[in-house]
């Protein structure tokens, strides 16, 4: 790494920054639910639903402004994964992400070494701008991978509520992945995660993607899809494209070629990122809080999700079927592969989606 990570370092310097910061990183979901949303904001109104729509899928708009139509959940259990904080109901998701976090999952324990997923927040059931939490997340096409391996035993839903996240930075020190938690397994989960054709991003932490442009010696063609951001620093977010013929979905422009260890990320190691907003002139008027979004700042077809007749039941909108909503809640969970990790290390902060834009 040959762009001045020792210099910002030294700039950044005495790290009396580094508490305020590793504050600002631990804030998690309790900083993301800073009001309750109007009944008729956006927020208000997509949160409130239920169920999702009948009819196809299709993703509307773009992932941090938009909702969806035909979405489908995730199974609470799968042999490979556990669905976690379940009574967001936020287990909802385009046909093509909900499937490719399925292969994933099998691929991950055939592959990386890995016991089996668990999936955070993929979506609300029609999509749109979540009661706290996230910025993005809104059209389908978004979901959340935990850096915490499966547990070789199926969790109770009060379990899944409240397992605690672990971070993979060291507490006393400035964007630092801790060596005593991270894992060669960690790095394979997440470079087989970029693997995907269809995977346009992969949102970490700052630290852990230097800790991977510093450390993984494998392929690297797929290392630029791994985009550093603040949090995640306890589950990694995978993105995927807009899928074939979704004409409503609007795609974010390509990642720039190469593997990202260049300057773009030598930034998040300087004061910039991190800077608070500087105090207003004497005088001046303060800044008006930021207007909450309304669903008429949606696409226009957004509203007529909202309106739009809904499933049945959760279980008949599940993938796989009716059977897959509790076919597998019984069944045991795969034995963990012989590389996987031990102990887990003491918790950490919670994963948080702090930009508007990403």
């Amino acid at each position: 790494m040959a762009f001045g990570f020792a210099q910002a370092f030294r700039t950044f310097g005495k790290l009396t920054l580094a508490g305020a910061i590793g504050a600002s990183l631990a804030a998690g979901d309790v900083g993301a639910e800073q009001k309750t949303p109007s009944p008729g904001s956006a927020k208000g109104q997509f949160g409130a639903v239920g169920l999702p729509t009948q009819g196809p899928a299709q993703p509307i708009g773009f992932y941090a402004k938009g909702c969806m139509t035909g979405a489908v959940a995730l199974p609470a259990d799968g042999p490979t994964w556990e669905a976690m904080r379940l009574s967001r109901n936020r287990r909802w998701g385009n046909p093509a992400m909900i499937a490719l976090l399925e292969r994933f999952s099998q691929d991950a324990v055939k592959y990386a070494g890995w016991p089996g997923i668990l999936v955070g927040d993929i979506a609300q059931p029609r999509g749109g701008p979540m009661l706290n939490g996230h910025s993005s997340h809104q059209i389908g096409l978004d979901a959340d991978i935990w850096f915490t391996p499966m547990p070789a035993r199926r969790m109770t839903a009060q379990e899944r509520e409240d397992m605690p996240f672990t971070s993979m930075l060291q507490k006393d020190k400035f964007l630092t992945v801790d060596p005593k938690v991270w894992t060669q397994s960690r790095a394979r989960l997440l470079m087989l995660a970029a693997s995907y054709p269809e995977v346009e991003r992969i949102f970490v932490n700052p630290a852990i993607k230097k800790k991977m442009c510093d450390s993984w010696t494998g392929d690297r063609t797929n290392l630029g899809k791994l985009r550093p951001i603040y949090g995640h620093d306890s589950h990694f977010h995978i993105r995927i494209k807009c899928p074939p013929g979704a004409a409503g979905c609007t795609p974010q422009a390509p990642v720039a070629s190469g593997d990202g260890c260049d300057k773009s990320l030598a930034y998040w190691f300087t004061p910039a990122p991190w800077a608070p907003p500087e105090p207003p002139k004497p005088g001046a008027k303060p800044p008006k809080p930021p207007r909450e979004m309304m669903v008429s700042d949606l696409p226009k077809a957004c509203a007529a999700v909202l309106d739009a007749a809904s499933v049945a039941s959760m279980q008949a909108a599940t993938y796989g079927g009716p059977s897959a909503a509790s076919a597998l809640t019984a069944a045991p969970a795969a034995e963990p592969a012989a590389d996987a990790d031990g102990e887990l290390p003491d918790v950490g902060p919670v994963p948080n989606d702090k930009p508007a834009i990403q």
